[in-house]
């Protein structure tokens, strides 16, 4: 039933969803996730730039925590300014640091800058105390490297949107991550991922919905939206042989624990 669900999207891009032809406002974003039992909602930021702006969005929704980082296909776009991303992630809404880590698979030749910003905002996160949300593509050794080097496991983290193998997976367990699964779980070429997954822990695991990309099925090939974690909930309660109720109860306490969220 659906007062028993409460499924937290722990990875959503609010502040990039359309407005102008799909989705009244923010409020009505939430208020559909929040008719399928979604009621938590982790905005994140891809560029310090955007910082206040996605702020100023969500700030009369008090169900909507936030995370403030550079994204690596993001460094190119503004001067990496070390001081304002530790001043905006102090903030008492900022829950996590990033979107942060390394893309090889876009962009290549940007990798200087990406390790350096990578580099620097896991030690903001070391400062804060707050986990760090990463991004990989094309880059598991270093990714992982980077995080171990640079004392990760202090703050914590999430391997966001999981594409990667075991062993990727396994040393993100190995040093207190989690692994968050988007709607990519529910395609037809993603068995790889659901052969990954059925073999991670649950009280490691979250759920998102990576909003306004990844839809999950029925809606892939369309916008997405925090109310379709609702299905990548469902797929991977199945997956784990769990109740959706049950996966959602897990997940939420896990998203509880990572971020220090009090609902």
């Amino acid at each position: 039933m659906l007062k028993d669900l409460f499924i937290i999207d722990s990875h959503c891009h609010l502040d990039s969803l359309d407005y102008e032809t799909r989705h009244k406002n923010v409020d009505e974003v939430i208020e559909n996730a929040k008719a399928r039992g979604v009621n938590h909602f982790i905005s994140i930021c891809t560029t310090v730039g955007r910082f206040e702006a996605m702020k100023n969005l969500t700030a009369h929704r008090p169900e909507v925590s936030l995370s403030c980082g550079v994204h690596p296909l993001n460094v190119e776009e503004e001067p990496f300014d070390y001081d304002k991303l530790l001043n905006f992630a102090e903030d008492p809404r900022v829950v996590a640091v990033g979107e942060t880590g390394l893309d090889y698979h876009y962009a290549l030749e940007s990798k200087p800058l990406q390790i350096a910003s990578f580099e620097q905002q896991i030690e903001i996160a070391n400062k804060v105390n707050k986990p760090l949300i990463i991004h990989t593509r094309s880059a598991r050794q270093d990714t992982m490297d980077m995080l171990i080097q640079g004392g990760a496991e202090k703050c914590g983290g999430v391997l966001h949107c999981f594409t990667e193998d075991y062993e990727m997976a396994k040393r993100a367990l190995d040093i207190g991550f989690y692994i968050s699964i988007s709607g990519i779980i529910t395609f037809k070429n993603a068995e790889e991922l659901r052969d990954v997954v059925r073999k991670l822990p649950l009280d490691r695991l979250l759920v998102e919905t990576d909003s306004p990309y990844l839809a999950p099925i029925p809606y892939r090939g369309k916008p997405n939206q925090p109310a379709y974690v609702r299905e990548t909930c469902e797929y991977v309660a199945t997956l784990k042989g769990v109740s959706t109720e049950e996966f959602a109860r897990i997940t939420t306490e896990n998203v509880q624990k990572l971020f220090k969220i009090q609902l």
